[in-house]
């Protein structure tokens, strides 16, 4: 896995440096995207589950987390070893492809990062802020880490046993945060006043800038997956962009449709949605099959939202709608779409190359998401059980800003009637008159 300093490659070093800021990027891109559509009483809160990740996630990933999941097979294509544990043997002159190794682990760390923040969203306004703390580390070294080892690792049974593809993360980043999302919801309970108050999103701009943020570290996300300033990183550069117009363009259509309105929420989530779609499938489709993977994610997910009222589960701000049912999307139209000249040997249905590929898609959708489901609804099982995951009633009702963080998004309630900032008790604090 290591080998000599001379064969760094200072294009590709470059534009992998430049994409591990641009996916860095994407979780406060995500923060700003899930504090917008959360109530004013709960957006700082919101912020705080997608920025503590950062530093969760990086502390555990240093520890173990990436040896574990990048490290030689310890048999069976499950794990890898703790050769690496505390990033031992990966210096300024190990390398990994033609990139140095420890750039190469910082790039895959952004990747855990954004996909713990990812679940959060599931279990807006209503998880205790402490048990979160819990839930990060270890749900990002008995779920994210497997699951990264499988699909992309040395030896990786999804990788080298099935022959699945995936190339930025449907797997182990938009299944797993859906499945696990969805564990929580069912953990945690709806919130109060599901299905009966009005819970719509405060700050419209402040999603669209959310949106708009994690679009742009996309980019990164997916053509940095190349590894390499090369053509693939070009074409799945373009297969990014292509897809998030399509699947915005698909959602519009189906919300004029449906309710007479295309929403600005709408066009957020709809250009998420192909963002995510595409994400398994950016290295493997043409152009074409690029837009069409976009435009199905944008219709299938713009009514999947919708189904957590059918089915009783509190999805917040539909992690399970958009990551869950888009990475299915994306990952299982690879056994349709796939081209040679992307791939260079797997075709899908749709190029002639049979049922085969579709098939061991299949197994990998089935597998990863049974596996992140299960683990994750036994983790938030136990954390309920030893520390309670779900807030406090009256902490919920009056707001998690308040209550959890002493502080309050904008200037109004307690520091609307000329209190400065800081100046009040978290006791005093917590007897505000809520916001809606």
């Amino acid at each position: 896995m290591l080998a000599a300093a001379a064969q760094v490659d200072t294009g590709d070093t470059a534009w992998l440096l430049a994409a591990t800021a641009l996916v860095l990027l994407m979780t406060p891109g995500l923060a700003l995207f899930y504090g917008g559509m959360v109530r004013t009483k709960s957006v700082l809160n919101m912020l705080m589950m997608s920025f503590v990740s950062i530093a969760l996630v990086t502390v555990v990933w240093l520890a173990a987390g990436y040896s574990l999941a990048f490290g030689d097979d310890a048999g069976g294509g499950l794990i890898g070893v703790l050769d690496h544990a505390g990033m031992s043997g990966v210096g300024p002159d190990s390398v990994h492809g033609t990139v140095p190794t420890v750039l190469f682990a910082t790039f895959q760390l952004t990747f855990a990062i954004i996909t713990a923040a990812l679940v959060s969203g599931a279990i807006a306004d209503r998880a205790k802020f402490a048990a979160w703390l819990v839930f990060v580390p270890l749900w990002a070294l008995l779920v994210y880490v497997p699951v990264a080892h499988w699909v992309w690792g040395p030896g990786g049974w999804i990788l080298d046993g099935l022959g699945a593809l995936d190339f930025a993360g449907g797997l182990p980043v938009e299944i797993t945060s859906g499945a696990s999302g969805l564990a929580l919801c069912l953990v945690l309970g709806p919130r109060l006043g599901f299905k009966k108050d009005a819970m719509r999103p405060h700050n419209l701009p402040m999603v669209v800038l959310g949106a708009g943020l994690l679009w742009f570290g996309w980019f990164g996300f997916n053509a940095g997956s190349a590894l390499g300033a090369n053509g693939l990183a070009a074409a799945v550069f373009l297969n990014t962009l292509a897809a998030g117009c399509t699947g915005l363009l698909g959602w519009l259509f189906v919300e004029q449709k449906r309710d007479g309105h295309p929403t600005t929420l709408g066009a957020a989530s709809g250009a998420v949605a192909g963002l995510v779609a595409i994400t398994p499938s950016c290295g493997s489709v043409s152009l074409l099959g690029a837009l069409v993977v976009g435009l199905a994610a944008g219709v299938v997910c713009s009514y999947a939202v919708s189904w957590k009222f059918k089915l009783n589960y509190d999805d917040s701000l539909d992690v399970v709608g958009v990551h869950l049912v888009g990475g299915v999307i994306g990952t299982l139209l690879i056994g349709v779409f796939a081209v040679e000249s992307m791939t260079g040997g797997p075709e899908g249905l749709a190029h002639g190359g049979g049922l085969a590929l579709l098939g061991k898609q299949l197994v990998a959708v089935v597998a990863v998401g049974a596996y992140a489901f299960l683990v994750t609804y036994g983790i938030g099982k136990l954390l309920d059980r030893a520390i309670g995951f779900r807030a406090d009633e009256e902490h919920e009702q009056t707001g998690l800003d308040l209550t959890v963080h002493a502080e309050s998004a904008y200037d109004h309630g307690v520091l609307g009637h000329g209190a400065p900032v800081g100046s009040s008790s978290l006791s005093s604090v917590q007897k505000a008159t809520p916001q809606a």
